[in-house]
């Protein structure tokens, strides 16, 4: 299992000075990273012992050529339609991986909805309401930050949506 510390979020990453900032209760998860793993997310909950469906993946998508973020369990794919619709679009595509961390300031498999370079409208997965707490990126690989759903929806400004399929 990973190493579990709480933080205030100083010298952390945008991700934890985010949270810090905003004064939500939050813990840091870290893990050594495989760089062979095909799935981050999947690494992320065997390495931590956690249930697949509280560790959410954040993906950049493309909903009528502007950038948006979902954030969906691990163990679900995105619905495509289900995120146009959850932010008044028609048609929504994966973004390009390079144009998500310019935008995002963070690398594939790191990406936080949390503390970006510049915000993104984002979409949380209905499903994480039903946890008391969630995990997403903390913004490096093998670094995981555990929070309420709710400081999630919260601090990225989000709305909550049925976007996960699978």
């Amino acid at each position: 299992m990973g190493k579990k510390q709480r933080s205030r979020g100083e010298g952390g990453t945008p991700a934890t000075v985010a949270a810090a900032r905003a004064g939500v209760a939050f813990t840091l998860h870290s893990y050594a990273h495989d760089p062979a793993v095909a799935s981050y997310g999947e690494e992320a909950a065997r390495a931590l012992g956690a249930d697949p469906g509280r560790v959410l993946k954040t993906l950049v998508a493309e909903v009528d050529g502007a950038l948006t973020v979902a954030v969906v369990p691990v163990t679900a794919s995105l619905g495509m339609k289900a995120l146009a619709a959850a932010v008044g679009g028609k048609r929504a595509a994966m973004a390009d991986p390079s144009d998500a961390e310019r935008t995002t300031g963070y690398v594939r498999g790191g990406i936080s909805p949390l503390g970006q370079r510049r915000r993104l409208p984002t979409v949380v997965d209905a499903s994480a309401a039903g946890h008391a707490t969630v995990f997403v990126s903390a913004g490096r690989r093998g670094l995981e930050i555990e929070l309420a759903p709710a400081d999630l929806v919260a601090l990225t400004g989000a709305r909550v949506a049925p976007i996960a399929k699978g």
